[in-house]
């Protein structure tokens, strides 16, 4: 007879973990199937071993401009095996957290690979043979893989996924080629220029980043060329090839072709919803483009079954389906939500969304809202606040004077409606941004609190005091 739950979720990473421990603390039996280990790509493959990565890497840049702070070291160098053990120890760390709230909640984690059958039925494929699970409800929560193009060239040595790449244990990377300049492909360039590498970035479209703000984008641009990072965008990949000193790009810019020295060259073209194997041939689910078709609660074309972050989302972060996890279970428990997603308390800003970007690059960049662009074309009248972080304080006490702070208010009102920050801690800071949007606040009411000084957060303040010069 199979074992009947009150939720079941399938995949164990941020989506699927979050929803699972808010649906046992508010007292449904609940279970978790997972063919991999608990927390996900984000945990194990992705967000957690590339920000551990990014740390390590940077204390070594750091290091390597501390004569500007009269500070002397000699023999300096890094040792990559040590920073991925570094980098394994923190994962080890997070999940084992994660495990412990399961073990506490008595949550079931069940391995294996999940087969959904119709009336809520599951029949997981594990080492020691079937088992068949039965839930009320079901939470599809499986994530994304890595999108791999079909080019000649693309199953060389040299060729690594972001995965792949994330789990090498010897260094290899004095020369590496990113095919593509969005989140990953950014933040990949950041680590291996921080440990001394010829990074090139390689994008397709006409701008690193592609949909964000262009303004941003083109910042970040300047940065990391005037950091030695050789970027070639409207430029596209047609084939990569072996030679006796490593690898080779040869692609299309501009309607010629040329070839670009790659020594290895790392695929970072996006993600892919995961679902091979996950339906079984009794159930039907509609999809689109790729994608599960949901409604306002996050239900599938199947009763009962919900589908949450990357199988759903264009959005493909961590905390999107963090707080998808904790809406559906809050919907399924009865109880009253306790996030946001895109609804704002105010009227006429009903639809504003409140999610904010976080790229780790140096300088770090986030965003959240609207940008000047996105307002000006929904109609709005806006009124904008901007302050170069080559001003503040902190900025010159550490050297790390690029960047700005840009804000978006609507211009009757005051409110804030979106934020722009690039700089050290933007990925901090902009908290305060996403709280002050999903509030309402004015313009007026968050100059009410000070902002301590000095501290990189000033440059919020001196924003939103430009914002209130130009209104007048």
């Amino acid at each position: 007879m199979a074992a009947i739950y009150d939720l079941l979720v399938i995949g164990a990473g941020p989506g699927g973990y979050t929803a699972a421990i808010k649906a046992a603390e508010l007292g449904l039996k609940t279970a978790v199937v997972e063919k991999d280990k608990l927390g996900g790509t984000c945990l194990n493959r992705g967000c957690i071993p590339t920000k551990a990565l990014l740390h390590a890497s940077s204390q070594f840049a750091m290091m390597q401009k501390c004569d500007e702070f009269g500070v002397s070291v000699e023999g300096m160098a890094f040792d990559f095996k040590k920073m991925q053990q570094y980098k394994k120890k923190a994962v080890k760390s997070y999940r084992k957290s994660v495990e412990q709230q399961f073990e506490k909640l008595g949550i079931e984690l069940i391995h294996g690979k999940a087969v959904i059958r119709r009336d809520c039925h599951v029949e997981v494929h594990g080492d020691s043979g079937k088992e068949y699970l039965q839930a009320k409800h079901i939470i599809i929560a499986t994530g994304a893989q890595a999108k791999i193009p079909r080019i000649p060239g693309i199953d060389l040595a040299g060729v690594y996924s972001s995965d792949r790449l994330l789990a090498a244990s010897s260094w290899k990377f004095d020369r590496i080629a990113i095919v593509g300049g969005g989140v990953i492909g950014v933040e990949m360039a950041t680590i291996f220029h921080s440990l001394c590498s010829k990074v090139t970035i390689i994008e397709q479209g006409s701008q690193l980043l592609g949909p964000m703000d262009r303004d941003v984008a083109k910042a970040l641009e300047r940065e990391l060329k005037e950091k030695g990072i050789s970027i070639y965008c409207d430029t596209a990949i047609s084939e990569i090839i072996e030679r006796s000193d490593g690898l080779v790009c040869r692609v299309v810019r501009d309607k010629k072709e040329q070839e670009i020295p790659a020594g290895q060259v790392l695929m970072a073209v996006g993600r892919t919803p995961y679902m091979e194997g996950l339906f079984g041939e009794d159930v039907e689910f509609e999809m689109d483009q790729g994608r599960l078709v949901v409604n306002d609660r996050f239900m599938t074309s199947v009763p009962g079954v919900y589908a949450i972050g990357d199988v759903v989302a264009d959005i493909q972060l961590a905390h999107v389906a963090a707080a998808q996890g904790a809406f559906v279970v809050e919907n399924i428990a009865g109880r009253p939500h306790t996030i946001q997603l895109t609804v704002v308390p105010n009227g006429m800003y009903a639809r504003l969304p409140v999610v904010p970007s976080c790229i780790y690059t140096d300088p770090e960049i986030a965003t959240v809202g609207l940008t000047e662009e996105m307002a000006r074309a929904k109609g709005m009248r806006v009124v904008c606040g901007r302050y170069s972080m080559g001003d503040n304080g902190k900025s010159i006490i550490s050297h790390e004077r690029g960047g700005f702070v840009h804000l978006v208010f609507d211009a009757y009102s005051k409110i804030l409606v979106g934020a722009q920050i690039v700089c050290p801690r933007a990925t901090d800071m902009i908290g305060e941004m996403a709280t002050a949007i999903a509030a309402g606040l004015t313009a007026g009411q968050l100059m009410m609190a000070m902002r301590a000084h000095p501290t990189y957060s000033e440059g919020i303040g001196m924003a939103i005091e430009d914002a209130m010069r130009a209104d007048h």
